[in-house]
């Protein structure tokens, strides 16, 4: 049966790819900035994530879990897991660890990178305060810097956490003042220099070096935050078309053989890594209603971080309808291949019960159901797209056939039924054996999860 124009229209307003399939997924780099649920953003008072949140990061994402008498091995062991720090396969000599020996590999990547000196490694010994310090300090790349402090500054830094520099030594004590001025340590968390780390001290010096090197959450606030509007527009204003070459050969040539019906590119710098258990991911294409729904959750109570994330998605435009938009590439057959910028926002609730209220929210606010609805927020949908890595009542299971290239840090997400899922794969393969698929599952809308089974709404 022919496809009119409104049925494409339809299609690349909801992201959707045939009944079986669309390309999306889950942006501007920021800090790790957090404001109190308040009434008002001019009260509204900025913290920091703390040392429960490092902990549910460092477990949820590396497997990390560091509690009660905590050694120096172990320590060093989750410094080395959470950096991704391997040894280079020189020959590394340490006085008390030996090569195959289960510290051995975390503490030789770590002496290469200059954050262990050795030669002695002391594994076996209770994390004291000091140390947690200075090893972090390292890790978080300020090692230098500390080395640059003389006697007063250092005196003053240690001030506040009412240590003498002559109980760390010249360097440690340079050490825990970098440490200090940085923002790694506070006073709250320093019991004393030679004292157990507490695993607040612990858990907070990983997420700071996690921060300091990038590898924590990126977001560009929080929904409360009286700036939020004018940060959203400017990562709106500042995302362009993406491309991708080597990725649009493969999709595009699956395109042009119906296999999609249209796909959506994304960078995988802006991705926000936030905590999956706690995270959703809601997907739009007019920038007017991202503002809206800030604004719509902010009217709920609902306070959660949130991250643009720029995406381009493609579709077909048929010869037929007339002249296409200036971002198309004409095909063999006559018709276009057009690129539009959209967005996706991430959102990070503060608990689990903030996550599933989202539904209710959209449901009640973002949701079309027949034409002419009021009290719908700006280009509210017939089918809204949010989505889910964790389980959620009232969701639909469906694949996100994640396609990488490992020389790009762009992505193409096509979501298709969990049914259908083989064919698609099966179809990027044969067009490019080399290009690396990998399916995964994931909680999605149902709205949406209808329109993929072809319903109409």
């Amino acid at each position: 049966m022919r496809k009119t124009q409104a049925y494409y229209t339809k299609l690349l307003a909801s992201f959707l790819l045939s009944s079986s399939l669309l390309l999306t997924q889950a942006t501007a780099f920021a800090a790790s900035p957090a404001v109190a649920v308040t009434a008002t953003a001019s009260t509204a008072a900025v913290q920091e994530d703390g040392a429960a949140q490092y902990k549910q990061f460092l477990n949820e994402k590396f497997d990390v879990s560091l509690s009660g008498k905590v050694t120096k091995g172990q320590f060093i062991t989750a410094v080395a897991d959470i950096l991704g720090y391997k040894p280079s396969g020189k020959e590394v000599v340490f006085t008390d660890v030996q090569a195959g020996s289960e510290l051995y590999s975390a503490a030789a990547a770590l002496y290469e990178k200059g954050i262990l000196s050795g030669p002695a490694i002391q594994g076996d010994q209770v994390l004291t305060s000091s140390v947690a310090v200075a090893i972090a300090v390292r890790a978080a790349g300020f090692k230098e810097l500390a080395y640059t402090y003389p006697t007063a500054k250092v005196d003053k830094a240690l001030a506040k956490l009412g240590v003498k520099s002559s109980v760390l030594g010249t360097k440690g004590a340079q050490e825990t003042a970098a440490a200090v001025d940085t923002g790694l340590v506070t006073s709250s968390l320093y019991v004393g220099p030679k004292s157990a780390a507490s695993e607040q001290l612990i858990n907070t010096l990983l997420g700071k070096v996690l921060i300091t090197k990038g590898l924590y959450k990126k977001y560009l606030g929080y929904t409360s935050d009286g700036d939020i509007y004018a940060k959203l527009n400017d990562a709106y204003k500042t995302s362009d078309i993406i491309n991708a070459p080597k990725l649009q050969n493969v999709v595009n040539t699956a395109l042009k053989q119906d296999l999609i019906t249209g796909y959506n590119i994304k960078d995988s710098r802006f991705d926000a890594n936030f905590i999956d258990s706690l995270s959703l991911v809601y997907g739009h294409s007019n920038f007017n209603h991202a503002i809206q729904l800030i604004g719509l959750l902010r009217s709920e109570g609902v306070n959660a971080k949130v991250q643009f994330e720029p995406k381009t998605s493609a579709f077909i435009f048929l010869a037929e309808w007339g002249t296409p938009g200036p971002n198309v590439v004409q095909i063999e057959n006559g018709n276009y291949i057009n690129y539009d910028k959209e967005y996706d926002l991430n959102f990070e609730f503060a608990t689990v019960a903030d996550k599933v209220k989202f539904q209710d929210i959209i449901l009640k606010y973002a949701k079309k159901d027949k034409d002419g609805q009021e009290g719908l927020i700006i280009s509210s949908w017939w089918q809204p797209l949010y989505y889910s890595q964790t389980e959620l009542a009232d969701y639909e299971i469906i694949t996100n056939n994640f396609i990488t290239d490992p020389d790009s840090p762009y992505t193409v997400n096509p979501f298709s039924l969990n049914e259908n899922s083989a064919k698609v794969v099966a179809g990027f393969k044969a067009i490019d054996p080399s290009v690396v698929v990998t399916p995964t599952q994931f909680w999605v809308d149902k709205p949406f999860f209808r329109y993929l089974n072809g319903e109409a709404s």
